[in-house]
């Protein structure tokens, strides 16, 4: 998708504070953090959302969750993190792609939200 804004981040086409990258994911700093680490990752190719996401998808999405445990080694966050993934508006979705949100750094209350 052409006018995707993390299309956009994964081709470097658009600045982001990239902490993270292979041939299959991106991980980037969010503009507009909700904890002291906030990153996002994404696969390179565009899903827009766990809902559309399908079996072929399988290998990607573990990928996925392995690249953001990495990040959160990376970062120093292992001894307490949350992976968040908001599918669709109503759940927050803001950014039509497929994006996994790690959160560390500070306390994470339950329920979020």
């Amino acid at each position: 998708m052409d006018q995707c804004v993390f299309c956009s981040i994964a081709r470097h086409q658009q600045p982001a504070r990239i902490v993270k990258e292979d041939d299959r994911a991106v991980a980037f700093r969010d503009t507009n953090p909700q904890a002291r680490t906030h990153i996002l990752v994404i696969p390179r190719e565009h899903i827009s959302s766990l809902e559309a996401a399908q079996a072929q998808h399988s290998d990607l999405l573990g990928h996925l969750l392995l690249f953001a445990q990495a990040v959160a080694r990376d970062e120093g966050i292992v001894a307490g993190y949350r992976i968040v993934i908001n599918n669709g508006t109503g759940a927050g979705q803001t950014v039509h792609h497929l994006h996994i949100h790690v959160l560390g750094g500070r306390p994470l209350g339950w329920p979020p939200g």
